[in-house]
Protein backbone atom coordinates (compact mmCIF):
# COMPACT_ATOMS: atom_id res chain seq x y z
CA UNK A 1 0.00 0.00 0.00
CA UNK A 2 0.92 3.47 -0.73
CA UNK A 3 -0.10 6.37 1.35
CA UNK A 4 0.75 8.11 4.91
CA UNK A 5 2.18 4.88 6.57
CA UNK A 6 4.43 4.17 3.43
CA UNK A 7 8.39 4.89 3.57
CA UNK A 8 10.93 5.69 1.42
CA UNK A 9 13.48 3.03 0.42
CA UNK A 10 15.65 5.22 -0.70
CA UNK A 11 16.35 8.73 -2.11
CA UNK A 12 16.57 11.96 0.39
CA UNK A 13 13.11 10.94 2.66
CA UNK A 14 14.84 7.70 3.18
CA UNK A 15 13.41 5.99 6.04
CA UNK A 16 10.64 8.42 6.19
CA UNK A 17 7.19 7.57 5.74
CA UNK A 18 4.96 9.77 3.15
CA UNK A 19 3.15 11.24 5.93
CA UNK A 20 6.04 12.61 8.10
CA UNK A 21 7.40 13.60 4.65
CA UNK A 22 4.95 15.48 2.64
CA UNK A 23 4.29 18.39 4.65
CA UNK A 24 7.83 19.39 4.41
CA UNK A 25 8.75 18.36 0.84
CA UNK A 26 9.76 21.19 -1.41
CA UNK A 27 7.67 22.11 -4.63
CA UNK A 28 10.63 20.50 -6.55
CA UNK A 29 9.33 17.35 -5.38
CA UNK A 30 5.22 18.02 -4.95
CA UNK A 31 4.64 20.12 -7.84
CA UNK A 32 3.36 24.16 -7.88
CA UNK A 33 -0.09 23.08 -8.17
CA UNK A 34 -0.61 21.14 -5.17
CA UNK A 35 -1.26 22.00 -1.29
CA UNK A 36 1.43 20.11 1.07
CA UNK A 37 -1.36 20.88 3.67
CA UNK A 38 -3.03 17.38 5.40
CA UNK A 39 -2.57 14.21 4.26
CA UNK A 40 -0.65 12.78 1.15
CA UNK A 41 -3.55 12.82 -1.69
CA UNK A 42 -3.34 9.20 -2.92
CA UNK A 43 -3.62 5.88 -1.70
CA UNK A 44 -2.84 2.98 -4.02
CA UNK A 45 -3.33 -0.32 -2.83
CA UNK A 46 -3.67 -4.19 -3.55
CA UNK A 47 -6.27 -5.94 -2.70
CA UNK A 48 -6.41 -9.88 -2.40
CA UNK A 49 -9.72 -10.74 -1.85
CA UNK A 50 -10.78 -14.70 -1.05
CA UNK A 51 -14.21 -14.00 -0.27
CA UNK A 52 -16.71 -11.37 -0.94
CA UNK A 53 -16.47 -7.93 0.52
CA UNK A 54 -19.04 -6.32 2.48
CA UNK A 55 -21.61 -4.36 0.73
CA UNK A 56 -20.48 -0.36 0.97
CA UNK A 57 -20.58 3.36 -0.03
CA UNK A 58 -18.19 5.77 0.52
CA UNK A 59 -19.35 9.74 1.33
CA UNK A 60 -18.24 12.61 -0.93
CA UNK A 61 -16.51 15.75 0.47
CA UNK A 62 -18.85 17.40 1.27
CA UNK A 63 -20.49 15.25 3.54
CA UNK A 64 -17.53 14.17 4.84
CA UNK A 65 -16.32 17.94 6.00
CA UNK A 66 -19.68 17.82 7.22
CA UNK A 67 -19.62 14.81 9.49
CA UNK A 68 -16.44 13.38 9.69
CA UNK A 69 -13.85 15.40 10.70
CA UNK A 70 -12.23 13.34 12.81
CA UNK A 71 -11.36 10.62 10.36
CA UNK A 72 -9.77 13.37 8.26
CA UNK A 73 -12.63 15.24 6.80
CA UNK A 74 -12.25 13.45 3.34
CA UNK A 75 -14.43 11.09 0.81
CA UNK A 76 -13.48 8.53 -0.87
CA UNK A 77 -13.66 8.21 -4.69
CA UNK A 78 -11.63 5.47 -6.27
CA UNK A 79 -11.02 3.29 -8.98
CA UNK A 80 -9.90 -0.26 -9.19
CA UNK A 81 -7.83 -1.63 -12.37
CA UNK A 82 -7.54 -5.64 -12.66
CA UNK A 83 -3.93 -7.33 -12.66
CA UNK A 84 -5.13 -10.53 -12.16
CA UNK A 85 -8.61 -12.45 -12.81
CA UNK A 86 -10.00 -15.55 -12.29
CA UNK A 87 -12.23 -17.07 -14.59
CA UNK A 88 -16.17 -15.93 -14.41
CA UNK A 89 -14.44 -13.18 -11.10
CA UNK A 90 -16.86 -10.30 -11.11
CA UNK A 91 -17.51 -7.28 -8.93
CA UNK A 92 -20.67 -5.38 -8.14
CA UNK A 93 -20.74 -1.65 -8.89
CA UNK A 94 -23.67 0.79 -8.81
CA UNK A 95 -27.68 0.25 -8.33
CA UNK A 96 -30.11 -1.03 -10.42
CA UNK A 97 -32.04 1.10 -12.83
CA UNK A 98 -34.81 0.60 -10.55
CA UNK A 99 -33.66 0.84 -7.12
CA UNK A 100 -35.30 3.44 -5.00
CA UNK A 101 -33.65 4.05 -1.52
CA UNK A 102 -36.99 1.93 0.10
CA UNK A 103 -36.64 -0.84 -1.89
CA UNK A 104 -32.51 -0.98 -0.76
CA UNK A 105 -33.25 -0.32 2.48
CA UNK A 106 -35.80 -3.32 2.90
CA UNK A 107 -32.96 -5.40 1.07
CA UNK A 108 -30.59 -4.66 3.91
CA UNK A 109 -32.98 -5.88 5.95
CA UNK A 110 -33.76 -8.81 3.86
CA UNK A 111 -30.02 -10.01 3.35
CA UNK A 112 -30.52 -9.18 -0.62
CA UNK A 113 -28.43 -5.84 -1.14
CA UNK A 114 -26.15 -7.36 -3.44
CA UNK A 115 -29.28 -8.38 -5.85
CA UNK A 116 -29.83 -4.54 -6.16
CA UNK A 117 -26.37 -3.94 -7.71
CA UNK A 118 -24.97 -4.23 -11.18
CA UNK A 119 -22.89 -7.50 -11.44
CA UNK A 120 -19.41 -6.44 -13.42
CA UNK A 121 -17.61 -9.47 -15.00
CA UNK A 122 -14.61 -8.49 -15.18
CA UNK A 123 -10.69 -9.53 -17.16
CA UNK A 124 -7.32 -8.38 -16.69
CA UNK A 125 -6.48 -5.33 -17.54
CA UNK A 126 -9.84 -3.78 -17.54
CA UNK A 127 -10.68 -1.18 -14.95
CA UNK A 128 -13.79 -0.02 -12.67
CA UNK A 129 -14.35 3.70 -11.67
CA UNK A 130 -16.49 3.89 -8.07
CA UNK A 131 -16.92 7.73 -7.78
CA UNK A 132 -18.32 8.32 -3.85
CA UNK A 133 -21.80 7.58 -3.55
CA UNK A 134 -21.27 4.66 -5.26
CA UNK A 135 -22.78 0.93 -3.65
CA UNK A 136 -20.47 -1.60 -4.35
CA UNK A 137 -18.75 -4.95 -3.52
CA UNK A 138 -15.86 -6.99 -4.86
CA UNK A 139 -15.95 -10.91 -5.12
CA UNK A 140 -13.53 -13.59 -4.85
CA UNK A 141 -10.87 -14.51 -7.49
CA UNK A 142 -9.08 -11.09 -8.26
CA UNK A 143 -5.83 -9.17 -7.67
CA UNK A 144 -6.99 -5.34 -8.06
CA UNK A 145 -4.96 -2.39 -8.06
CA UNK A 146 -7.22 0.13 -6.25
CA UNK A 147 -6.08 4.06 -6.56
CA UNK A 148 -7.97 6.15 -4.75
CA UNK A 149 -8.85 9.77 -2.48
CA UNK A 150 -6.25 9.49 0.63
CA UNK A 151 -9.33 8.55 2.70
CA UNK A 152 -10.66 4.88 4.88
CA UNK A 153 -14.18 6.18 5.17
CA UNK A 154 -16.23 3.17 4.77
CA UNK A 155 -20.38 2.87 5.17
CA UNK A 156 -21.07 -0.91 5.38
CA UNK A 157 -24.82 -1.94 4.96
CA UNK A 158 -24.44 -5.89 4.36
CA UNK A 159 -21.60 -7.93 5.73
CA UNK A 160 -22.98 -11.24 4.51
CA UNK A 161 -24.00 -12.35 8.03
CA UNK A 162 -20.37 -13.07 8.89
CA UNK A 163 -19.24 -13.03 12.44
CA UNK A 164 -15.16 -13.64 13.56
CA UNK A 165 -13.83 -16.41 16.03
CA UNK A 166 -15.66 -14.39 19.02
CA UNK A 167 -19.03 -14.57 17.30
CA UNK A 168 -18.88 -10.62 16.56
CA UNK A 169 -20.08 -8.95 13.74
CA UNK A 170 -18.72 -5.92 12.27
CA UNK A 171 -20.12 -2.87 12.70
CA UNK A 172 -22.72 -1.58 9.48
CA UNK A 173 -23.77 2.11 9.31
CA UNK A 174 -27.12 1.69 7.34
CA UNK A 175 -27.95 5.52 8.06
CA UNK A 176 -25.07 7.45 6.96
CA UNK A 177 -25.10 5.18 4.11
CA UNK A 178 -28.48 5.72 2.71
CA UNK A 179 -27.68 9.38 3.24
CA UNK A 180 -24.77 9.52 0.85
CA UNK A 181 -25.70 6.84 -1.81
CA UNK A 182 -26.65 7.88 -5.20
CA UNK A 183 -30.14 6.82 -6.01
CA UNK A 184 -31.00 6.86 -10.11
CA UNK A 185 -28.86 8.14 -12.60
CA UNK A 186 -25.38 5.82 -11.80
CA UNK A 187 -22.20 7.31 -12.72
CA UNK A 188 -19.51 5.04 -11.78
CA UNK A 189 -19.09 1.29 -13.64
CA UNK A 190 -17.04 -0.36 -15.81
CA UNK A 191 -14.38 2.04 -17.84
CA UNK A 192 -13.92 1.90 -21.76
CA UNK A 193 -9.88 2.70 -21.67
CA UNK A 194 -8.53 4.73 -24.72
CA UNK A 195 -5.12 3.77 -26.21
CA UNK A 196 -2.40 5.20 -28.26
CA UNK A 197 1.09 3.41 -29.50
CA UNK A 198 3.55 6.06 -29.25
CA UNK A 199 7.09 4.51 -30.37
CA UNK A 200 7.87 1.37 -28.19
CA UNK A 201 5.21 2.61 -25.75
CA UNK A 202 1.74 1.49 -25.83
CA UNK A 203 -0.48 4.11 -23.15
CA UNK A 204 -3.49 3.18 -22.36
CA UNK A 205 -5.50 6.12 -20.42
CA UNK A 206 -8.31 4.56 -18.07
CA UNK A 207 -9.82 7.87 -16.43
CA UNK A 208 -9.34 11.33 -15.14
CA UNK A 209 -11.32 12.69 -12.19
CA UNK A 210 -10.48 16.27 -9.86
CA UNK A 211 -8.75 13.56 -7.36
CA UNK A 212 -6.74 11.36 -9.87
CA UNK A 213 -5.89 10.62 -13.63
CA UNK A 214 -4.73 7.10 -14.46
CA UNK A 215 -3.00 5.70 -17.19
CA UNK A 216 -1.15 1.82 -17.98
CA UNK A 217 2.02 1.63 -19.87
CA UNK A 218 3.84 -1.04 -21.53
CA UNK A 219 6.61 -1.72 -22.99
CA UNK A 220 9.57 -3.60 -24.06
CA UNK A 221 12.09 -1.08 -25.27
CA UNK A 222 13.63 2.05 -23.93
CA UNK A 223 11.52 4.85 -23.05
CA UNK A 224 11.98 8.42 -22.26
CA UNK A 225 9.60 10.52 -20.12
CA UNK A 226 9.10 13.69 -18.45
CA UNK A 227 8.22 14.86 -15.19
CA UNK A 228 5.83 17.86 -14.83
CA UNK A 229 6.55 21.45 -12.77
CA UNK A 230 2.90 20.98 -11.49
CA UNK A 231 2.90 17.81 -10.00
CA UNK A 232 4.42 14.22 -8.89
CA UNK A 233 3.98 11.23 -10.91
CA UNK A 234 3.21 7.91 -8.86
CA UNK A 235 4.42 5.46 -11.13
CA UNK A 236 3.50 1.33 -10.16
CA UNK A 237 5.49 -1.24 -11.49
CA UNK A 238 2.98 -4.67 -12.32
CA UNK A 239 5.05 -6.62 -14.10
CA UNK A 240 8.60 -7.11 -15.64
CA UNK A 241 11.96 -5.38 -14.10
CA UNK A 242 14.63 -3.14 -15.55
CA UNK A 243 16.34 0.46 -14.32
CA UNK A 244 15.10 3.90 -14.28
CA UNK A 245 17.65 6.24 -15.59
CA UNK A 246 17.74 9.98 -14.93
CA UNK A 247 21.10 12.26 -15.70
CA UNK A 248 23.74 10.03 -14.25
CA UNK A 249 21.74 8.37 -11.98
CA UNK A 250 19.59 5.34 -12.03
CA UNK A 251 18.16 2.45 -10.24
CA UNK A 252 15.97 -0.65 -10.61
CA UNK A 253 12.65 -1.30 -10.44
CA UNK A 254 10.74 -4.57 -10.11
CA UNK A 255 6.97 -5.99 -9.51
CA UNK A 256 4.72 -4.00 -6.36
CA UNK A 257 7.40 -1.38 -6.26
CA UNK A 258 5.56 2.23 -6.04
CA UNK A 259 7.89 4.91 -7.14
CA UNK A 260 7.78 8.39 -6.52
CA UNK A 261 8.66 10.97 -9.21
CA UNK A 262 9.45 14.40 -8.40
CA UNK A 263 8.20 17.35 -10.36
CA UNK A 264 11.11 19.00 -11.21
CA UNK A 265 13.08 15.62 -11.66
CA UNK A 266 12.75 16.31 -15.75
CA UNK A 267 13.64 13.82 -17.95
CA UNK A 268 14.39 10.07 -16.93
CA UNK A 269 14.42 6.96 -18.98
CA UNK A 270 13.05 3.15 -18.51
CA UNK A 271 15.17 0.77 -19.65
CA UNK A 272 13.38 -3.03 -19.24
CA UNK A 273 14.94 -6.13 -19.22
CA UNK A 274 11.53 -7.72 -20.20
CA UNK A 275 8.19 -6.49 -21.14
CA UNK A 276 7.51 -4.11 -18.45
CA UNK A 277 3.86 -3.10 -17.25
CA UNK A 278 2.78 -0.09 -14.81
CA UNK A 279 0.54 2.48 -13.95
CA UNK A 280 1.41 6.38 -13.71
CA UNK A 281 -1.22 8.09 -11.42
CA UNK A 282 -1.32 11.19 -10.13
CA UNK A 283 -3.18 14.32 -9.28
CA UNK A 284 -4.55 16.51 -12.46
CA UNK A 285 -4.25 20.44 -12.77
CA UNK A 286 -6.80 21.91 -14.75
CA UNK A 287 -9.08 19.42 -16.76
CA UNK A 288 -9.25 21.84 -19.46
CA UNK A 289 -5.54 21.50 -19.79
CA UNK A 290 -5.75 17.89 -19.81
CA UNK A 291 -8.01 17.79 -22.73
CA UNK A 292 -5.78 20.34 -24.37
CA UNK A 293 -2.82 17.81 -23.71
CA UNK A 294 -4.50 14.63 -25.20
CA UNK A 295 -6.10 16.38 -27.94
CA UNK A 296 -2.75 17.16 -29.35
CA UNK A 297 -2.25 13.30 -29.33
CA UNK A 298 -5.21 12.35 -30.88
CA UNK A 299 -8.09 11.96 -28.75
CA UNK A 300 -11.01 13.23 -30.39
CA UNK A 301 -13.88 14.49 -27.75
CA UNK A 302 -15.95 11.00 -27.60
CA UNK A 303 -12.94 9.48 -26.09
CA UNK A 304 -12.45 12.51 -23.98
CA UNK A 305 -15.95 12.33 -22.58
CA UNK A 306 -15.55 8.34 -21.72
CA UNK A 307 -12.34 9.00 -19.48
CA UNK A 308 -13.19 12.35 -17.63
CA UNK A 309 -15.65 12.34 -14.67
CA UNK A 310 -16.12 15.43 -13.26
Amino acid sequence: MTGNESRFANGPFEGKTLGEAWPHMPSDWTGTALNRGGDFPLLVKFIFPDDKLSVQVHPDDAYAARHEQAAGGRGKTEMWYVVAARPGAEVFVGLKSNITREHFARAISEGTAEDCLDAIPLRPGEGVFVPAGTAHTIGPGFVLCEIQQSSDLTYRVYDYNRRDANGQSRPLHVEKALEVMRFGKQSGGKITPVRMDRGHLSETHYAVCRYFATEQWSFASRVEAASQPERFDLLVFLEGRGRIGWGADGAAYRPAQVWLIPAALGRFELLPEVRTSLLRTYVPGDLKEFEQTLAARGVNEEQWLRLVHR
